[in-house]
């Protein structure tokens, strides 16, 4: 993941909505080609009064694969997959951050300006992500250490609104804090 995340503002219900139609468009390629695929395999492999279980599942697997490729190759890009590829990429790195928490933590500990920042990425992050889904009780466990952490950004003089995340940060923070 090399590339400079930015936290977007989004609402929850228009987000959720989006996703939905996203996964009922992905499940609705992947029946069809499954299904086709599977139809396809048995009648020009299988035999009429044989068992034809493995020509099933390899047209459903060819249709799992090529319904792969169509997501990754076509869709990934199209405006409908916009809010799942958004909430895709926000959880990578969420994932990246929390991969590495010991570090950042460590860094916060030693007032280092990066590991404090990529700290307030993650709390603001992990807020959004909470929100988008709709997961109310996430948020308010929040709440105590995203006020320590803005104590410590206010002495130190720091901008609270850290929306950007850049996964070299996490490399340098590691080698800061070792």
């Amino acid at each position: 993941m090399a590339d400079i995340f930015e936290l977007e503002a989004r609402d929850p219900d228009t987000y959720r909505q989006q996703t939905r139609k996203s996964t009922l468009v992905l499940i609705v390629i992947f029946v069809v080609l499954a299904m086709g695929l599977s139809t396809l395999s048995v009648s020009w492999f299988g035999h009429p009064d044989g068992n034809n279980f493995v020509w099933n599942v390899a047209g459903v697997f060819a249709g799992f694969v090529l319904t792969t490729i169509i997501f990754k190759q076509l869709l990934w890009h199209h405006p409908l997959m916009n809010a799942s590829v958004y909430g895709w990429k926000l959880k990578r790195s969420l994932m990246s951050i929390t991969n590495n928490m010991h570090h950042i933590e460590a860094g916060v500990a030693q007032d280092n300006i990066t590991a404090i920042q990529l700290l307030r990425f993650y709390h603001l992050a992990l807020s959004q992500m909470h929100k988008l889904e709709g997961n109310d009780t996430g948020i308010s466990e929040l709440q105590k250490p995203i006020q320590a952490l803005l104590l410590k950004i206010e002495a130190q003089g720091l901008d609270p609104q850290q929306n950007r995340f850049d996964p070299a940060w996490i490399d340098a923070v590691k080698q800061q804090v070792s």
